[in-house]
C-alpha cells in the first residue's frame, strides 16, 4: 500500500469503529476502501473482518452500563452468536461470493422495517405482558434462532449485521433501544471474534490491512459508544433507519 492508501485505510477503521458501535453497517466503509487499495474481495473480506474485532470490543465496554442485568441474556444468545459467526466463516471459506447476494438486500429490508415499527412492537409486547401473556427476558427460542441465523450472515460478511440484531430484539424483548444496543455490540463482537479466529488459521488476508483497520476501528468503537450513549430513541432510531437504508441501496446496487 502506499502511504496514502495506508491513511485512507485507517480512516476508514476509525469511521467503522464509530458507526458500528452506534448502528453497525461499518464495513460498507471498509470494504470499498480495501477494495481500492488493490485487495481482492474475499482477503478484503477477511480482512476487514480481523480489523474490527477491536472496535467491537471496545464499543462493547462502552455500553457497558447498558449491560448491567442482561448477563443472562448475553450468555445465552452469545452461545448463538459464536454457533453462527463460526458458521459463518465457514461459509466465506467455501461458498462462491454471489451466494447471499439475493438474499441479504431482503434482510436488512425486513430488519429496517422492524426497527422502524420498534416501538409500535414493543407496545403490543406490554400489553402482553400486562394481560397475562408469558414473559420471556431472553426472547425465548425464536429469538436465538434468529439471532443465530444472523450471526451466520455477521460471520459471512457483516454489513448491517447489527441492523439485524437490534430489529430482532426489538421485536421480541420489552427494552430500550440503548439496552438493546449494547446487547448488539456484545454479540457482533462475540461474531467477529470467533470469525476472526478461524480466519487466521485458515484464509488469507493482508496484514498491513489488519493493522491499520484494527488501529482504527479500536478508536472509532470508543468514540462511537460515547456518542451514541447520548442520543435519544428516536435519533437513534432514525439513525439507524438512515444508515441501513444507505447499506440497503449499496448492497442492492452491487
Amino acid at each position: 500500500m502506499t502511504p496514502w492508501e495506508m491513511a485512507a485505510v485507517l480512516a476508514a477503521g476509525t469511521g467503522a469503529g464509530a458507526v458500528n458501535a452506534v448502528v453497525g453497517s461499518g464495513t460498507l466503509i471498509t470494504f470499498p476502501v480495501l477494495l481500492a487499495a488493490g485487495l481482492a474481495p474475499v482477503t478484503a473480506t477477511v480482512s476487514n473482518g480481523l480489523g474490527l474485532v477491536p472496535g467491537s470490543i471496545t464499543a462493547a465496554l462502552g455500553y457497558r452500563e447498558e449491560l448491567r442485568g442482561q448477563g443472562r441474556r448475553v450468555l445465552l444468545l452469545g452461545i448463538g452468536a459464536v454457533l453462527g459467526g463460526l458458521a459463518g466463516a465457514v461459509l466465506l471459506l467455501t461458498l462462491p461470493a454471489s451466494a447471499f447476494e439475493r438474499i441479504v438486500p431482503v434482510l436488512v429490508g425486513l430488519a429496517l422495517v422492524l426497527v422502524a415499527c420498534q416501538p409500535w412492537i414493543a407496545q403490543r409486547v406490554r400489553r402482553r405482558r400486562a394481560s397475562g401473556g408469558p414473559v420471556r427476558r431472553d426472547g425465548g427460542p425464536l429469538l436465538f434462532t434468529g439471532l443465530t441465523l444472523a450471526s451466520v450472515y455477521g460471520g459471512y460478511f457483516s454489513a448491517a449485521q447489527g441492523i439485524i440484531y437490534v430489529s430482532l430484539m426489538g421485536m421480541l424483548l420489552d427494552e430500550t433501544l440503548q439496552r438493546l444496543n449494547a446487547v448488539k455490540n456484545v454479540l457482533a463482537a462475540v461474531v467477529n471474534t470467533v470469525a476472526a479466529l478461524l480466519f487466521l488459521f485458515f484464509a488469507d488476508f493482508d496484514w498491513t490491512a489488519v493493522v491499520l483497520i484494527a488501529a482504527g476501528s479500536a478508536l472509532g468503537g470508543m468514540i462511537g459508544a460515547r456518542t451514541g450513549r447520548r442520543f435519544s430513541p428516536a435519533v437513534l432510531r432514525t439513525l439507524i433507519v438512515s444508515v441501513g437504508t444507505v447499506a440497503l441501496v449499496h448492497l442492492m446496487l452491487h
